[in-house]
């Protein structure tokens, strides 16, 4: 018999115990500040140590790439991290092909703030863009399945993109605009951990719900991303990881450099995003993305607590924004607000009540150990 836990939010962060698994110490701090600390001495170089890095890995990278049109690729969404990342590629020198994934849910300022990006550094855009009759009817089955990872489609074309981008002009580089420092807090529970390679789980929801094959979403097997990493030798970077990455500086100088404009949220230059961290997440599973968000910036020097708890009092999103999206979203998927309504009161289920890969995975990385031990 499960005990349910008493309310608690952390004495450091703003985690709490929305996150079923948290636990605290005798001071109150949660387990997602102690593991942030780990990650932070693995990933966190002084300022002397990461300029030698990111010199040594520009001078390997334009060395792999001489005499070829691009010699890494990165993704960009219109966000701050993934901007900041181009521009950084720019200021470095780096020739890269830079890989935007449309699945028809950009905002106008996303669109907007892309085409500035491209045009004022000089970089070739490649836009892959999602079948929409194809992707609504997968977005509609995990909506319907009722997992809470409903992002996890976007992701995993992203990467299967860029990986898919990589290979075909022999890159061996994708430099991500991610920082494993600033984005370190985000429980397990808050979301589906191999959703970037797991083709399976997405071919058993989407036929558990829809009659039609997969036909143009790119899939990305975990046999197949092995290839890519072990046999094509592609690499996943985070670029941030090498620089001092305080997103505020970050936006001021994309503004000032870029034209960039602030969409008023993390990764709201999606409106499906939008929606789904500002009204699916909370009213259906009970999670505040933004106490993630928010903990990482506290435990990283950029925020105060004060200023997380007061940025927490503020709705998720604004009226007249969610009144708007409760209209657009249900119209753009195809259906009546009366059957969204209806899939939102679905009990909610893990992606492991359908089929996944978990245990060719467990193979195969297994057997990896043993033969590379």
């Amino acid at each position: 018999m499960t005990t349910k836990k008493n309310y608690q939010v952390c004495t450091r962060c703003v985690m709490d115990t929305t996150d079923p698994d948290i636990f605290f110490d005798k001071e109150g701090i949660c387990n997602h500040c102690h593991e942030f600390e780990q990650t932070k001495s693995q990933h966190h170089f002084s300022p002397e140590e990461a300029k030698r890095k990111l010199d040594a890995l520009v001078a390997t990278i334009k060395n792999d790439g001489q005499g070829k049109s691009y010699d890494c690729i990165t993704g960009v969404s219109g966000g701050v991290d993934s901007t900041y990342a181009v521009y950084l590629l720019k200021q470095l020198g780096l020739k890269p092909l830079v890989v935007h994934l449309d699945n028809g849910w950009n905002s106008e300022l996303a669109v907007k703030n892309i085409e500035n990006i491209v045009t004022r550094l000089g970089f070739d855009l490649y836009t892959r863009v999602l079948n929409w009759n194809e992707f609504r009817e997968l977005q509609l089955a995990y909506l319907e399945a009722s997992v809470l990872d409903l992002e996890a489609l976007t992701d995993h074309a992203i990467s299967a993109t860029l990986f898919e981008q990589a290979n075909k002009y022999g890159i061996k580089y994708i430099l991500a605009g991610t920082n494993r420092v600033t984005e370190a807090i985000l429980p397990l529970n808050w979301r589906y951990a191999n959703k970037t390679n797991d083709a399976v789980n997405i071919r058993a929801i989407n036929k558990a719900f829809r009659k039609k094959p997969i036909k143009d979403f790119p899939l990305m097997s975990f046999q197949k991303h092995a290839y890519y990493w072990k046999v094509k030798k592609i690499q996943w970077v985070s670029l941030l990881d090498y620089v001092h990455y305080d997103k505020a500086t970050a936006k001021k100088i994309i503004e000032t450099e870029l034209g960039w404009r602030d969409y008023g949220g993390k990764h709201y230059e999606s409106i499906i995003t939008r929606f789904y961290q500002g009204y699916i997440l909370p009213r259906k599973f009970g999670i505040d993305k933004r106490r993630a968000h928010l903990s990482t910036l506290i435990v990283s020097g950029q925020l105060t607590r004060e200023q997380a708890l007061e940025e927490l009092a503020k709705p998720i999103m604004e009226e007249a924004v969610l009144k708007q999206d409760l209209e657009f979203v249900p119209k753009k998927l195809g259906i009546s607000k009366d059957d969204f309504e209806t899939i939102m009161q679905l009990p909610p289920k893990g992606h492991y009540d359908y089929k996944t890969d978990i245990k060719l995975r467990n193979f195969i990385l297994n057997l990896n150990r043993k033969i590379f031990k």
